[in-house]
């Protein structure tokens, strides 16, 4: 019989858009944590030195896969690194595509790197809430059920701020963004979130960020990529 998690899953969305929390209803449990994430990536680093490493994202997660494998295989690592990006691609979608749900699957992954849509970890925090929730429990006990651990990919606030918003700029949007993605990371039991979008933030504010947006003011250039991958190394193998 087919699972009710994807019905479930779209029934939030719909309701986050609304503006209404789904999650007072519960329709997908909270799942119970495992303890410090972070001491249990340094546990499977230890097992597995060079890691199999998922990137599950859209088009923010283009470029890292690829300038992570270099400054790895540049520090004598030989890391397995895959991905499921799709351009504009939201967690819900990702929460109902069999081809994500296949990689995630057959991949014999050590780790899966989690991206949400670049805006919705800002939203309100109800908002956010039915939208952003529900799909990521489904991803976390995916990637669980097959022997991965499942870690978020903070981004970055783009280098305006978000257009929607009155008198928005880079550093309210990153700020909303980093409250996101860490109560994103409590409702599904505590998961590691890597966070990318300080380094940027760090960048930004010494008046290098103009090297890492392209012309859109919120897709990363190279350095914008390679300055993502450092920050993953970083947090998967120590400096």
């Amino acid at each position: 019989m087919k699972s009710l998690a994807v019905p479930l899953v779209k029934i939030s969305c719909i309701l986050g858009f609304l503006g209404v929390s789904a999650c007072s209803s519960n329709p997908l449990a909270p799942i119970v944590g495992v303890g410090d994430p972070r001491k249990e990536l340094a546990d499977r680093v230890r097992a597995k030195p060079d890691l199999a490493v998922l990137f599950v994202g859209n088009s923010y997660s283009f470029g890292v896969p690829r300038a992570f494998s270099k400054i790895a295989t540049a520090h004598g690592r030989c890391p397995r690194v895959g991905h499921s990006t799709y351009s504009g691609w939201t967690l819900a979608r990702h929460a109902e595509s069999e081809a994500t749900a296949r990689k995630i699957r057959t991949g014999r992954w050590d780790v899966v790197v989690i991206q949400e849509h670049s805006e919705i970890p800002a939203m309100p925090a109800r908002k956010r809430a039915a939208t952003m929730f529900p799909p990521l429990r489904v991803l976390v006990r995916q990637v669980r059920r097959h022997g991965a651990i499942p870690v978020l990919y903070q981004t970055w606030g783009r280098r305006d701020g978000d257009r929607g918003k009155w008198r928005d700029h880079f550093h309210a949007m990153n700020s909303r963004l980093r409250d996101g993605y860490q109560a994103a990371a409590r409702n599904v039991g505590g998961l590691m979130v890597v966070p990318v979008g300080d380094a940027w933030e760090h960048e930004v504010t010494a008046g290098r960020g103009g090297e890492l947006f392209m012309e859109d003011g919120s897709h990363p250039t190279a350095a914008g990529d390679a300055l993502s991958a450092a920050v993953f190394y970083e947090a998967f193998f120590g400096k």
